[in-house]
């Protein structure tokens, strides 16, 4: 995992409250980082796309989860919370998560999310302009699990 594969880094500073007792982050936490760095991920790809990727009448449910811990973070730490979409399905997307602190990896993540209708919340294909404006905006192109 190299950083240079990301196109979005986002910037967070550990909080006192996210600390623990052994003085590190309580490993929960690194959950919020994960999902803080895909909620700016949205952002950046809405902006790059002009305002619309297509998504609308639709909404992206997580439905799995992985995280390693490989180094704790401690507070105050200043974290680059690196995101990118490694794999575009018919209906799924896979997240890949790398959190760093200066040159140390701390964490490596897959979030796979859903795309449904908002109102069934039933899986239904993620649209051609969505996955146009994610292979626009990627660094390195998800593969596309679609076909």
């Amino acid at each position: 995992m190299q950083r240079e594969d990301f196109s979005l880094c986002h910037q967070l500073r550990v909080r006192w409250s996210e600390v623990d007792m052994q003085g590190i982050v309580f490993n929960g936490h690194y959950l919020t980082y994960a999902d803080i760095g895909i909620t700016e991920y949205f952002r950046a790809l809405t902006a790059s796309g002009g305002g619309d990727t297509g998504a609308k009448g639709g909404d992206f449910f997580a439905v799995r989860t992985l995280l390693e811990y490989r180094s704790p973070a401690e507070n105050d730490d200043l974290l680059d919370v690196h995101v990118r979409i490694a794999r575009l399905g018919n209906s799924s997307m896979l997240f890949v998560i790398g959190i760093y602190r200066d040159d140390t990896l701390l964490l490596t993540g897959e979030i796979t999310y859903v795309y449904a209708d908002q109102q069934t919340r039933r899986p239904k294909p993620i649209p051609a302009t969505f996955r146009e404006a994610v292979k626009g905006y990627e660094r390195t192109a998800p593969e596309d699990a679609a076909k």
